[in-house]
């Protein structure tokens, strides 16, 4: 604790004040460009990430960077969408994985995580890219399944992202985009996932434009 507190004491001192008008700024409301997913990983930042000031980032942190899908639960995730989506308008949303993702650790060895109930119940969410991983040509090697993994993952997550009407609606109307992205925090790099080469690219090569298109009422993309 000491060192968080010791960090407080020098935001106020050498921080805040040279940026106070912003803050000041801030205190009559918030227009971020983007709502920001991603895992609660300590090794993330996402404003050091993107070199983002304070109101430009709203953000979504969890284990795993999940969205459980629409109407599965009431959930601080579906209140976060509905609410960057519909009260902020947001133009974009952003689903950031992460390399060395223990979520996905868990989700390839769920024994590990077995005497987690809170952990392993979170983690069904993200079971289905273990099996897009498997069945991935040509088939993951050993040291290749986690990264596999993490990569499904994030496309997983997208694909839930759009079950929510809110986000359905922006994006047909053309005022939401959806981004998937991967942060490889050892190197820095950062790939996003190019829907016309079905990969993940690095993130100066990627497309900007909408990366999926919106699910139609049957659910499908």
């Amino acid at each position: 604790m000491t060192r968080i507190i010791q960090g407080v004491f020098d935001f106020q001192r050498k921080v805040f004040g040279p940026m106070q008008g912003l803050f000041e700024d801030l205190h009559g409301g918030q227009q971020p460009l983007a709502l920001f997913i991603t895992c609660s990983d300590s090794r993330i930042d996402p404003n050091l990430l993107t070199q983002t000031e304070p109101g430009e980032l709203f953000v979504l942190r969890n284990a795993g960077n999940i969205v459980p899908p629409f109407g599965s639960a009431t959930s601080g995730e579906a209140a976060t969408i509905e609410y960057a989506v519909r009260h902020l308008r947001v133009r974009d949303i952003i689903l950031c994985g992460h390399s060395q993702c223990g979520a996905m650790q868990g989700v390839l060895a769920p024994t590990a995580v077995a005497d987690m109930q809170g952990v392993s119940e979170w983690l069904r969410n993200a079971d289905a890219a273990l099996e897009r991983a498997r069945g991935l040509e040509p088939p993951p090697t050993p040291e290749q399944i986690l990264p596999r993994v993490i990569e499904q993952n994030v496309l997983l997550q997208v694909e839930h992202l759009q079950t929510y009407p809110e986000v359905r609606e922006a994006a047909a109307a053309g005022k939401l985009r959806l981004h998937g992205w991967l942060y490889h925090f050892e190197t820095g790099e950062v790939t996003a996932y190019d829907a016309s080469s079905q990969r993940f690219v690095p993130l100066a090569n990627a497309p900007r434009q909408k990366l999926l298109a919106p699910l139609n009422e049957s659910g499908e993309s």
